[in-house]
C-alpha cells in the first residue's frame, strides 16, 4: 500500500475545491431546488468513493495504476509545496492503520472498475467521475476527515462481496 504525502493531499484538495466551485449553483437555485442541486455532486461523490477503495489494498493491474496515481500526486503537490510556498517535501499524512479489503471485497473493486470505466465513457459526467476517483484515491488514505471514510468503504464493499458471493 502507498501512502500519501501533504502534497498529495494537497493535489486532492485542489481537485476537490475545483469540483465544488464548479458545481456552485449560487444560492438562490440552492434554496429553490437543494435535492437537484445536491445530485449533481453524485457522480463526483461515487467516484471518489472507488478511488479510496482502490488504495486498500487492492494489487494487479487497478492497485498499480492506483499507486501511480497516488505517486504522481504526491510528488506533483510536493513539487508545488517546495517551488510554489516553500513547504517540505515527502512529509507523510497518511492513517496508521487500515482496514483491508478481503477477497469478496476486491471483487466488488473489480467490477466497480467496469462500471466506473464504463460509466466515464459514455456519461456526460465523465470528468467529474475521473476527477472524483483521482481526488479519492489522493484523499482516502489520508490522516484527516476523507481518511475516515476508507473503513466504512471498505467495511461496505467487504459486506457486499461477502454478501454477494455468498449467496451465489
Amino acid at each position: 500500500m502507498n501512502y500519501v504525502t501533504f502534497g498529495g493531499v494537497t493535489v486532492g484538495l485542489m481537485l476537490l475545491a475545483h469540483q465544488l466551485f464548479t458545481w456552485w449553483p449560487g444560492r438562490k437555485a440552492l434554496m429553490k431546488d437543494p435535492a437537484r442541486q445536491a445530485a449533481e455532486l453524485l457522480p463526483f461523490l461515487l467516484s471518489w468513493s472507488y478511488g479510496a477503495l482502490t488504495t486498500l489494498g487492492v494489487g494487479g493491474l487497478i492497485g498499480t495504476a492506483s499507486s501511480a496515481v497516488l505517486g504522481l500526486s504526491n510528488w506533483l503537490g510536493d513539487a508545488a509545496l517546495v517551488w510554489g510556498v516553500g513547504g517540505s517535501a515527502g512529509e507523510l499524512a497518511a492513517r496508521g492503520t487500515f482496514l483491508p479489503l478481503t477477497g469478496p471485497g476486491v471483487a466488488i473493486v473489480l467490477i466497480l472498475t467496469v462500471a466506473v470505466v464504463v460509466t466515464a465513457k459514455k456519461s456526460k459526467h465523465g470528468s467529474d467521475i475521473k476527477r472524483g476517483a483521482w481526488c479519492g484515491i489522493t484523499l482516502g488514505t489520508s490522516a484527516g476527515v476523507a481518511g475516515f471514510a476508507a473503513v466504512p468503504l471498505a467495511t461496505a464493499a467487504n459486506w457486499l462481496g461477502g454478501t454477494v458471493y455468498g449467496a451465489l
